[in-house]
């Protein structure tokens, strides 16, 4: 049992009034490594014994670990197992697009259970409001029909849509959603469902979906470029998501891009590099049900028109990977979002070779990039995490702010 391999886990901390941070990397360290000792725990987090002992009793007491069948390793004692119990919390994400909404449930280990979509109506937040409460409704119904503890374990709903936030915008911008985001979402779905809601932009639920259960898991420094309807970035930093001041870090979307002809105007990034951008190149209607299988049949021909964005895209991507890279140096960057498979792979090969940059090193043991989730759902899966994460991921400058004063 993890004999072979070393456990990944943050550490707690044995100062006083911190128990509530050392269950949460607990949890963590159960979240990464699948199933764990209280010794592996303990070495793996630098918790006393005894602190890990009180922390499992708790937990199992708590409904969110059990214990497995005695592992005899040599000829010492035997030692139990322990893993997280799936059905130990669940919490419902959202997604809000221009045309669409989805709805992801999920289990505490990021399982999903159940899942709803719906065309939102014309006639902005006060007619589409009514559509995702009827969604959400149906999602819980689903899932109590298939985990009928969730009525009782719910951690929150997590909502994603298109940002920046806070910032004047036209009506009519297609990037944007103007009208919702100066609508009362919070409070209507918070009124409308009894749960704790919270809201984030795309491509930060991207990057947490890629941390959950993607291709950032385990790691501490990533940067997740979601390429979907828009452009913008999920920032891990640290192993915690860094939203910024008003919650729009990332927005690579709006750097303003060189132009690469005479004549050509500086425009935001996502104006070139998005599937906004292609769908107005192939003539395609964005709010199509079918645009994904549209674009990737167009893709797997030779197509001029695909073919010029995906050179466009893929010469602006290199300089903001170098940028990102040259400012977070993370492990990795991952390049994921709501794209077809088959467009996601031609850009990924028109991407390389990657520019210079401070990410080539000889210490390198991952890809400076990589290919995450290319589903339509990754946002609401992301969405649906954050619940989790914030619910039971540890966060150390929960601790810096409040010292030994309190529980964290």
């Amino acid at each position: 049992m993890n004999e072979m391999h070393p456990i990944r886990a943050k550490s707690g901390t044995n100062q006083e009034g911190t128990s509530a941070h050392n269950r949460r990397v607990m949890i963590d360290a159960l979240r990464l490594n699948g199933q764990l000792s209280r010794a592996d725990l303990a070495r793996a987090t630098a918790l006393t014994k005894q602190t890990v002992s009180n922390i499992i009793e708790e937990l199992e007491s708590d409904g969110l670990v059990a214990s497995l069948a005695a592992v005899r390793k040599g000829r010492g004692q035997p030692s139990t197992p322990y893993r997280l119990v799936p059905e130990g919390a669940f919490a419902i994400g959202l997604q809000i697009d221009r045309h669409v909404t989805r709805t992801i449930a999920v289990d505490l280990i990021g399982a999903v259970l159940a899942r709803g979509e719906a065309n939102l109506p014309a006639g902005g937040p006060e007619k589409g409001v009514g559509t995702i409460l009827d969604l959400i409704a149906r999602t819980r119904h689903d899932l109590a029909g298939i985990a009928p503890q969730s009525r009782d374990r719910f951690v929150g709903l997590g909502i994603a849509m298109p940002g920046p936030f806070g910032i004047d915008a036209d009506a009519d911008d297609p990037w944007m959603m103007a009208a919702w985001q100066n609508f009362p979402l919070l409070e209507t779905l918070s009124a409308g469902t009894g749960l704790d809601v919270r809201l984030q932009n795309d491509a930060a639920a991207a990057a947490t979906a890629e941390k959950m259960v993607g291709a950032a898991h385990g790691l501490d420094q990533a940067i997740c470029i979601y390429l979907g309807y828009g452009l913008g970035a999920g920032l891990i930093l640290n192993g915690e998501l860094y939203r910024g001041a008003n919650g729009n870090a990332g927005e690579i979307g709006m750097i303003l891009s060189q132009p690469r002809a005479a004549g050509m105007k500086r425009a935001p990034l996502e104006h070139r590099v998005s599937i906004a951008s292609l769908s107005k190149i192939l003539g395609l209607d964005p709010a199509d049900p079918g645009l994904y299988r549209r674009i990737d049949e167009i893709a797997g021909g030779p197509d001029a028109r695909v073919t010029a964005w995906v050179e466009d895209a893929a010469f602006e991507l290199q300089a903001a990977i170098q940028t990102l890279e040259s400012i977070f140096d993370p492990q990795t960057v991952i390049l994921c979002g709501g794209m077809p498979p088959g467009l996601a792979r031609l850009l990924m090969e028109a991407i390389h070779p990657l520019l210079p940059s401070i990410a080539e090193h000889r210490a390198r043991s991952m890809p400076r990039l990589q290919l995450g989730f290319t589903d339509p759902w990754a946002v609401a899966i992301g969405a649906a995490a954050e619940p989790i994460s914030r619910t039971f991921d540890p966060r150390f400058s929960a601790i810096l702010k409040t010292g030994t004063a309190g529980a964290v």
